[in-house]
């Protein structure tokens, strides 16, 4: 599969989109006023324990105090206080022991109103909630994740061969440090130590910079950013399955070669700066696809469509065959073809919206239950390539699938409507005999006012129609021998509805 990411950098901020043959399969946008928060670290400040929720509210500088709950503290958590605590003092010594916290305890048995802790974000705030805390902080690399005061190491389970984990597990142990926990990614398979302890050691400094921030920070206060967005989806992303990465920008193609000079030298080719004077989405027909990609309903292809109803913790995904030609001796067949188009492009727009929460699909209902075991198995294929959390259930024997996902940041939402031209966005228009009445206003100013004789009146071909309607008693004539006038009506494809326009002997516009 060839994978394209293009960047586009512009006063407003970064737009990423992420190419799967060509196909848009994952929409990022980060505004230039507005940074993505999640992987940040802060020094908050507890505000409120409520042992109802088991959790607490923190502050840590932002307009919406965070949330975190008992589950988010971790089993190292007062090993991790006391060193705040110590920290604080000038004192980052992290050999402290302390015993484990227990799984199903009480938070306001370990945090009280006014604590300093640090925490990192796990989830931006969406809607009316706060972001999502935890204070089990991570150091995310390319090839592994630093965790202090972890002690354990973990690997990835998509790493399947056992001699391979083996022998990270035996690298990894050969290099870390006691006091410290590491994950090691997919990415690392195949890695030598020496690019292993690399990545390694530049987690290391960060961690060593924030423990020196600790003593000067007054909380709340952020101790460290994740890198920006278009760094963090390289650093995700980035595999042997990249053909071209495109940015329009020389400052961000700058830092991106940087970047990936440093974690992956062999790759440096695929990086591009784009240069022509076409817009790079425009270029690589993705403005298209986003205009067509989210709105309410979405077409897949022959005609099948799908209607996505989002809501903050629930979306509904109704499948509709549309005017797709039915084949009536083998309809189950037919039925069974148009599901597995609707469930691709369903997992799709899933990854492309990111979309979270809960989401009900309901299917054209099948009676083979063949047909709804290799759907299921179906949706399960496309999943995969989501690297979002995730449950699917089986078809339920009304046709409908649930499937859970889970989300890191709002919704992305693209408007792909504009203002109506006649309403101007309020939803209501003047009355056909409000528009009537203005027209013979004007024309009566015109006539008793400045004297004109001679006028021709321009409006849309509905009301060209309505005014001209009957040979002798028309509302034209009528006009006319009302005001002593001789008055001609013409029609325009070009005015809107409820515009129109008054034109003099000769034929230019009048200006009311």
């Amino acid at each position: 599969m060839d994978k394209d990411l293009i960047i586009d950098v512009s006063d407003s901020g970064v737009e990423i989109a992420l190419l799967e043959d060509k196909q848009l399969v994952e929409f990022h946008q980060e505004k230039a006023d507005k940074h993505h928060l999640v992987g940040d670290i802060y020094l908050g400040i507890v505000k409120k324990v409520m042992p109802s929720l088991n959790a607490a509210f923190v502050d840590v500088g932002h307009e919406k105090e965070g949330f975190l709950h008992f589950s988010d503290l971790g089993l190292k958590f007062r090993k991790i206080a006391k060193f705040t605590r110590n920290a604080l003092n000038s004192n980052t010594d992290t050999n402290v022991r302390e015993a484990n916290l227990e799984k199903n305890g009480q938070i306001a048995s370990v945090l009280k109103q006014g604590q300093i802790i640090i925490v990192q974000i796990t989830k931006e705030a969406i809607s009316t909630k706060g972001p999502r805390l935890s204070c089990e902080i991570s150091f995310a690399g390319r090839f592994v994740v630093l965790v202090p005061f972890a002690n354990t190491i973990s690997i990835s389970k998509k790493i399947k061969e056992l001699t391979e984990r083996d022998r990270l597990k035996r690298l990894i142990n050969s290099i870390k440090d006691p006091e410290s926990g590491i994950i090691i990614r997919t990415t690392a398979e195949g890695k030598s130590v020496a690019e292993l302890d690399a990545d390694l050691k530049d987690l290391t400094d960060k961690w060593d910079n924030l423990k020196k921030k600790l003593s000067k920070t007054l909380p709340p206060a952020k101790l460290m950013s994740e890198v920006d967005k278009s760094t963090a989806i390289l650093r995700d992303f980035l595999s042997g399955e990249f053909n071209n990465i495109y940015v329009n920008q020389q400052d961000t193609y700058e830092e991106l070669r940087h970047y990936i000079h440093s974690i992956y030298p062999e790759k440096g080719s695929i990086l591009k700066l784009y240069k022509q004077p076409t817009p790079i989405f425009e270029n690589f027909n993705i403005a298209n696809q986003i205009r067509s990609s989210f709105g309410k309903v979405v077409t897949v292809r022959s005609g099948i469509y799908v209607v996505i109803e989002q809501t903050e913790a629930l979306c509904v995904i109704d499948v509709n065959s549309g005017n797709k030609v039915k084949d009536s001796e083998n309809q189950e067949e037919n039925l069974y073809i148009v599901n597995c188009e609707a469930a691709i492009a369903i997992a799709r727009q899933l990854r492309l919206r990111d979309i979270g929460g809960i989401i009900v699909i309901d299917f054209i209902d099948m009676n083979s239950l063949e047909h709804r075991r290799l759907l299921y198995q179906k949706m399960e294929e496309e999943m995969r390539k989501d690297r979002s959390r995730h449950t699917i259930l089986p078809l339920s024997k009304f046709g409908l699938m649930q499937i859970t996902r889970h989300r890191v940041k709002p919704l992305i939402e693209v408007n792909v409507s504009e203002v109506c031209p006649i309403c101007e966005g309020t939803g209501k228009v003047k009355s056909s005999l409000a528009v009537i009445s203005d027209i013979e206003n004007d024309l009566k100013y015109l006539a008793q006012e400045q004297n004109e004789k001679h006028l021709t009146i321009v409006t849309h071909p509905f009301v060209y129609a309505y005014i001209t309607k009957g040979l002798f008693k028309s509302i034209r004539r009528q006009w006319g021998k009302k005001y002593k006038v001789e008055l001609v009506a013409s029609k325009s494809d070009t005015l809107g509805l409820f515009e129109y326009q008054f034109l003099n002997r000769s034929s230019e516009i009048i200006k009311l």
